[in-house]
């Protein structure tokens, strides 16, 4: 396998006493699908964060493309290829796609008059690449779809040097179809072959659909990882839930029905 874009060693953040990550381990390569999850808790939040420099690690070493580095705000995390997409998207409602899309770096002429033609352009075909066709580049973000929404987020990333795209959640808030439109977008980022997608997510399907490999966190450890073909669906399902084993919990349900 080829040498990862990203490299996490025995990654600690604390805040105070309370410790939310305990020695991370992870490796993102070019051209896969990573799949980190989680429970609510998990520390999946809190190493996304460190991730994009909104957080700085306590502890532990961040590697790109095999070398040494320090965030200290998420432009250097920005500047290093880091892209985070969140949950709100950052996304101006009232605004047009191309205004989203350049949101603080809009293209200007020597007069310092907005390249409207030009970015309305790039937005277009930017957005086309991994899937939606937009006739109309004008037209108010708020008019979109949710699925439609992600893609903008997504595709801005891209074409502002992300060579890791953290997707948080991407398809939590969105309906079944939207869900299978940011499924397919994010398949097209992963087929051009340089970009590394770490997919923050509770689907264990969707997780299933896409990933090429797993990383499970638990009280901000990592309890589990491995590749879609080492790992079966009960593995993923029992990881998902914290390490616990299904007949453990039934246990605990039986002793709650008990009590009645």
């Amino acid at each position: 396998m080829a040498t990862p874009y990203l490299k996490v060693e025995n990654l600690v953040k604390r805040f105070g006493p309370f410790t939310a990550l305990g020695g991370v381990d992870l490796e993102v390569y070019p051209g896969e699908v990573h799949a980190l999850l989680g429970d609510n808790g998990a520390g999946k939040s809190t190493l996304i964060k460190t991730l994009a420099g909104v957080h700085q690690p306590t502890e532990g070493q961040i590697y790109i493309e095999g070398k040494p580095v320090k965030f200290r705000s998420p432009r250097d995390a920005s500047s290093a290829g880091i892209g985070t997409v969140y949950q709100d998207l950052a996304l101006n409602q009232l605004m047009s796609v191309t205004r989203n899309f350049f949101m603080g770096r809009e293209l200007k002429s020597s007069l310092g008059r907005l390249r409207m033609d030009e970015m309305n352009q790039i937005a277009h075909d930017e957005m086309k690449k991994i899937g939606i066709d937009f006739s109309d580049p004008t037209q108010a973000v708020g008019t979109m779809s949710g699925g439609q929404r992600q893609t903008l987020a997504i595709a801005r990333a891209i074409y502002f040097g992300a060579k890791v795209l953290i997707l948080d959640e991407p398809t939590s808030a969105l309906g079944q179809k939207q869900q299978m439109g940011v499924l397919k977008t994010m398949m097209r980022v992963r087929n051009r072959g340089d970009i590394a997608i770490i997919f923050i997510t509770h689907n264990e399907i969707h997780s299933k659909l896409v990933a090429d490999r797993f990383t499970f966190l638990a009280l901000g450890k990592v309890i589990g990882a491995g590749s879609k073909e080492t790992l079966e669906g009960d593995e993923i399902r029992r990881l998902m839930a914290g390490g616990a084993n299904l007949g453990d919990l039934a246990a605990e349900l039986d002793e709650v029905r008990a009590e009645a």
